[in-house]
C-alpha cells in the first residue's frame, strides 16, 4: 500500500483498480489489484519486473518533501508545486500533506483530473483561451463553489474572453486572475511593465473578474542577475497595483519560481512589505520532488552554493529507469531495452548509473566514460570505456539503471511507476494521468 501521506485526496480507488497484463513495468500475466503490488515481493535487482521499468525511491521522495517544506518556512513562502511534472494524484497528496498551499497546473484537463481526486486549490499557470476549456473550468467552479482556481491573462483580448465566458456562465464569486509578466522573445506574458499594468487595470474593471496578483516564469533565463531583476519587476507591479487599489481579494498573490532559481524568487518576494492587504508569495517548483541526475542536479548544486548549503544534504534524485542489456554487438557497445518512449531525451540523454547481474546484492556503479549516446524509440546505445573490463564482463541479460534529465518528460511516458525502497524492493505503485 502507498506509504506516502495522502493530503486528504480521494486516492484509495487507485489501489482498488484491477491492473491488466500489458502495463509497462509489470510482470503480470493475469489481472492484479493495484494495492496487492506491495505483497508480491518483487525486487527490481532480481529482475522480478518487466523491463524497462521506471522507479521512484521512496526515501528520496520523503527527504525532498521535507526539504522543500523547511525551505518555504525559512522564507515565509507558499508552495504550489507544478503538477504537470508528475500528474500523479498520490504525489499531489504527498505534497499537500507536506504544506503545499495548492497545485499548479498547465491545462484545463489537468485541472479536471486534480479536482476529480480532491485537490481544492489550483493555480492554472497558462492562458485559458479555448471556449471548451474555459467552460470546463468555469463549470467546475460553478458546481463546486469551494473549489479555488486562479487563471492567467497577458492581453486585453485574453481579459475580454475571460469576462465574456464568465458573463455567459456566472459564478458565485468573481474569477481570480493573475496578470502574467513575460520576457521578450520568450513564451506567453506581457512584454513591458506598462503592458502589464494596462492588463491589470482591465482585469480590475471587468465584470465577473478580480485582479488577484501577478505571475511570471523566470526559468527561461540563464543569468542569476537577470532572474533577480525579473523578480524585482514582479514586485514593482504588485506595489503599483496596490497603490492604485486594483486588487479585489483579501490577499495579494505574487508567483514565480520554477525548479532552478526558486531561492532567488523566494528571496526577492520576501522583501515586499506595507501593502494594503496580506501578501502570499507562491513558488511553483514541480521538479524538486524527484529532482534528477542531469539539468536539475546541476541547478540545485548552484542553489545550494547560493544558499550556503553545499556541505548539507540537498535535494536527492528519486527517479530512475532500469533496462536490460539485450545485445552486445561490439566490445564497446551495449544495446539496452529502453528508448525515447521510456526516458527523457529533450534536454539530455539518460545518464547511466549502475549495472547489476540479476540476483542478490547491491548494484555496482558504472565507471566514468559510460554514456548513452543515442536512443531510438525502444533502444538505447550504451558506450563502454575502451579497455575497461566491462567491455567483456557486461553480458546480455544484465541490468542497467539510468538517471534522467528533466523528469517532466519521463513521467508522461509511464501510466504507472513503481515506488521502491533503497534495496529496490517494490513497495507500491504511483499512477499518472497525462
Amino acid at each position: 500500500m502507498n506509504s506516502l501521506p495522502h493530503g486528504g485526496l480521494a486516492i484509495s480507488s487507485l489501489d482498488e483498480q484491477l491492473l491488466q497484463p500489458g502495463v509497462k513495468g509489470l510482470p503480470i500475466t493475469e489481472p492484479l489489484r493495484q494495492g496487492a503490488i506491495s505483497v508480491q515481493g518483487w525486487n527490481v535487482l532480481h529482475a522480478d519486473t518487466s523491463f524497462p521499468v521506471a522507479v521512484l525511491k521512496t526515501s528520496a521522495l520523503k527527504h525532498n518533501l521535507d526539504w522543500m517544506r523547511r525551505f518555504c518556512e525559512r522564507y515565509g513562502a507558499t508552495l504550489a508545486p507544478h503538477g504537470k511534472t508528475t500528474m500523479s494524484p498520490q504525489l499531489f497528496g504527498a505534497q499537500l500533506a507536506n504544506g503545499a498551499w495548492g497545485i499548479t497546473l498547465a491545462s484545463a484537463t489537468q485541472v479536471q483530473v486534480a479536482h476529480r481526486f480532491g485537490v481544492r486549490r489550483v493555480l492554472l499557470a497558462n492562458q485559458l483561451v479555448a471556449r471548451a476549456d474555459t467552460n470546463a473550468v468555469l463549470q467546475l467552479m460553478h458546481d463546486d463553489p469551494d473549489f479555488d482556481c486562479y487563471v492567467l491573462a497577458d492581453s486585453l483580448a485574453g481579459v475580454e474572453r475571460l469576462a465574456q465566458a464568465v458573463d455567459a456562465h456566472p459564478l458565485a464569486r468573481r474569477l481570480p486572475v493573475l496578470v502574467e509578466l513575460g520576457l521578450p522573445g520568450k513564451r506567453a506574458g506581457t512584454r513591458t511593465m506598462d503592458e502589464a499594468m494596462t492588463v491589470a487595470r482591465a482585469v480590475a474593471g471587468a465584470p465577473g473578474l478580480q485582479l488577484a496578483g501577478f505571475e511570471g516564469y523566470e526559468g527561461l533565463l540563464s543569468d542569476t542577475g537577470e532572474v533577480s531583476a525579473f523578480v524585482a519587476r514582479l514586485v514593482a507591479l504588485v506595489r503599483e497595483s496596490d497603490d492604485e487599489g486594483l486588487f479585489g481579494a483579501a490577499e495579494v498573490l505574487v508567483s514565480a519560481g520554477g525548479s532552478a532559481y526558486f531561492d532567488l524568487v523566494a528571496r526577492g518576494f520576501s522583501d515586499i512589505e506595507q501593502l494594503s492587504r496580506p501578501l502570499r508569495p507562491v513558488l511553483r517548483s514541480g521538479c524538486y520532488l524527484t529532482s534528477d541526475h542531469g539539468t536539475y542536479k546541476h541547478a540545485i548544486a548552484d542553489l545550494n552554493q547560493r544558499e550556503d548549503l553545499s556541505g548539507k544534504d540537498g535535494l536527492r534524485p528519486a527517479l530512475e529507469v532500469w533496462s536490460v542489456v539485450q545485445s552486445r554487438p561490439e566490445p564497446k557497445l551495449a544495446i539496452l531495452t529502453m528508448g525515447k518512449r521510456d526516458a527523457s531525451y529533450d534536454v539530455d540523454l539518460p545518464i547511466p548509473l549502475f549495472h547489476h547481474r540479476p540476483g542478490p546484492g547491491a548494484p555496482a556503479q558504472l565507471p566514468d566514460g559510460c554514456t548513452i549516446f543515442k536512443m531510438n524509440d525502444q533502444h538505447a546505445y550504451l558506450r563502454l570505456p575502451d579497455g575497461h573490463p566491462l567491455c567483456t564482463d557486461l553480458l546480455v541479460g544484465d541490468l542497467v539503471g539510468c538517471g534522467i534529465s528533466h523528469p517532466c518528460t519521463t513521467f508522461d511516458k509511464w501510466p504507472l511507476l513503481l515506488a521502491v525502497d533503497d534495496d529496490y524492493v517494490v513497495r507500491f505503485a504511483l499512477n499518472t494521468f497525462f
